[in-house]
């Protein structure tokens, strides 16, 4: 018979600020958390996210702080005990359950929010969200954890930890009076189920623990949070929910899977909303070769012979309107934030399946790919975004001209595409005539109101005169701050939309006008090292990102030691050869 585990894991998130601010710029990143020993005492303010949920004065069960406002635990917890919101008290800053805790904020619940469809007796749905009564003040000891957003993929053995003030060992009734941590790997679905019994963990749970047992959560940690770093941050992806006794040899604790619930969670929480992010496991996972009487056998959903749907840019299915000011979602699905630290920095554009360009100068900060993150789908940098799809930086290459550069960024791997997210098309010697009516977005930090949702701005491209040289192209004046830097100027041409110029600012003020006309680098300037990056550009029509074997890196600087993705460059050259074979047959 399985008993239930209680922990207590609570994450409340406030912004010192505006509280309408999502917590996806400050969730998972605990500034005092600087190791982690499994199965030993938690140092203060390691997991700054823990809470604990108290009756009566005495810990029940855990919870995660995820605003400054919500907490989430397991259902079980109030279920079972029956406890009403109004007698009890979430503690977060906590690390002794007697003493002296100087760094606890103490605070009482208005709401306790059992999943609708939990299930006491198979344990599916264990999740509830627990509102409270005031905001808490974000510290050193008390910040938000980040949750995994839909599609994130926790392979067996990925490296997680849990923390609570459950109790010690097996068969014990008395709670760890200090905050404990425990580090154990994720076990795969097929194999917990295997050891459980077919049937017993659902898509809505995730296991973690050694196969010869000795590290589990237990009895007084239930609600609390199982997570996992990646990218400088820490992620939730389980709610303690329960287990065969603690810690026992294939038997495994059972968590539930927090990337199931983001609709749910965001229904209920509609303002400041829990930061999501996609956790991304490499390798392939270990557990889809385990079988075991009873498990239905892994299946494959795509034909061997299918032929692979080619990529297309520069389709914008929702821009079905063009004003001013705020966009809308999907109006510019190529748009990218390129953050630091879960802050924007710069913007972006996403030009093949797994790179996107900005301006070489908002690299200058760091030239390190895994201090950057790059975030498609977006459209307010601090509200929901549900269509949002964070990915790691891998590579960036910086173009080595004189004058401005561009940068390519290569992410960890190809989003799914998606109304919100699509290439734009960038195109070989593509010109934009006098008069064009272009489109530049970011951004920017004086615009976009508390929420920094998107802005874009219409203008029409003029004649240069004679202060630029042929490699620009102009339009009328555009207000740019730092936040637009990297993002596009973008024009139309028939039905599909392409990339003209990567937007630059001057970087001796925070918001600049360029005079009655405002000139950009033309991306045919840089023609030749996108080929040597990208390969190929891809089609509005047909075809996709091909690349060749070999690159030479003339005119770039890349920020790792890979070679480059294949130059393709037959598809610039060719258009120049028939133009001069053209004009020697004129001229003879």
């Amino acid at each position: 018979m399985t008993s239930f585990k209680m922990i207590c894991v609570a994450t409340l998130l406030n912004l010192m600020t505006q509280e309408c601010r999502s917590q996806l710029s400050v969730c998972g990143q605990p500034p005092l958390n600087t190791k982690i020993v499994g199965g030993q005492v938690a140092s203060a303010g390691s997991w700054p996210w823990q809470v604990s949920l108290q009756h009566s004065g005495n810990h029940f069960c855990g919870g995660s702080l995820i605003n400054s406002q919500w907490v989430l635990t397991a259902a079980h917890c109030f279920v079972i005990t029956g406890y009403p919101a109004s007698s009890v008290t979430a503690v977060l800053g906590l690390q002794t359950q007697s003493g002296s805790n100087p760094n606890a904020q103490y605070v009482g619940l208005t709401k306790v929010i059992v999943h609708p469809n939990y299930n006491s007796n198979t344990n599916d749905n264990d999740i509830c969200l627990l509102q409270l009564a005031s905001a808490v003040t974000f510290t050193n000891y008390i910040q938000p954890v980040c949750l995994a957003a839909p599609g994130s993929t926790f392979y067996n053995g990925t490296d997680s930890w849990v923390t609570g003030w459950g109790v010690t060992s097996s068969g014990s009734q008395t709670v760890s009076q200090t905050l404990m941590e425990v580090e154990i790997p994720v076990v795969g679905n097929r194999q917990c189920n295997c050891d459980y019994g077919v049937g017993a963990i659902t898509n809505n749970m995730i296991c973690a623990g050694l196969s010869a047992g000795g590290k589990d959560s237990c009895q007084g940690d239930s609600g609390g949070p199982m997570v996992s770093k990646q990218g400088g941050r820490w992620t939730q992806s389980g709610v303690v929910s329960f287990g065969n006794q603690c810690a026992l040899p294939n038997f495994p604790g059972v968590y539930t899977r927090v990337s199931q619930y983001q609709s749910w969670i965001n229904s209920l929480i509609t303002s400041n909303q829990p930061g999501f992010i996609t956790y991304t496991s490499t390798g392939t996972d270990g557990d889809l070769s385990v079988s075991c009487a009873g498990l239905p056998p892994v299946t494959t959903t795509a034909p061997p012979t299918t032929t692979p749907k080619p990529v297309l840019c520069g389709q914008a299915a929702l821009n079905t309107r063009i004003l001013g000011g705020n966009s809308s979602a999907g109006m510019w699905p190529w748009m990218v934030s390129l953050q630091r630290n879960g802050s924007h920095v710069c913007g972006g554009t996403l030009v093949a399946v797994d790179s996107v360009l900005s301006d070489a100068s908002c690299i200058s900060s760091s030239s390190k790919p895994s201090d950057w993150t790059a975030v498609l789908g977006l459209l307010n940098q601090y509200g929901s975004n549900p269509n949002q799809v964070s990915l790691n930086v891998t590579n960036i290459t910086l173009s080595n001209l004189t004058g401005s550069n561009i940068a390519v960024l290569h992410v960890a791997s190809q989003p799914t595409l998606s109304n919100y997210i699509q290439p734009i098309c960038l195109g070989d010697g593509q010109t934009f005539a006098v008069g064009s009516t272009c489109w530049a977005a970011g951004w920017s930090s004086g615009r976009g109101g508390v929420q920094g949702i998107l802005q874009e701005t219409q203008t029409s491209v003029v004649n240069c005169g004679n202060s630029s040289t042929s490699g620009s192209i102009c339009t009328g004046a555009i207000i740019l701050d730092q936040g637009d830097a990297g993002g596009p100027l973008m024009c139309k041409v028939g039905s599909y939309w392409y990339q003209a110029a990567v937007l630059t600012v001057s970087t001796n003020s925070t918001s600049q006008t360029r005079a009655a006309v405002s000139s950009f680098t033309t991306l045919t300037a840089y023609d030749a090292f996108l080929h040597q990056t990208l390969g190929s550009f891809l089609s509005p029509t047909s075809g996709g990102n091909t690349t060749s074997s070999s690159s030479t890196d003339a005119g770039s600087t890349s920020s790792s030691s890979s070679t480059g993705r294949g130059s393709a460059l037959l598809a610039f050259f060719l258009p120049h050869l028939l133009f001069f074979i053209t004009s020697v047959y004129l001229f003879q």
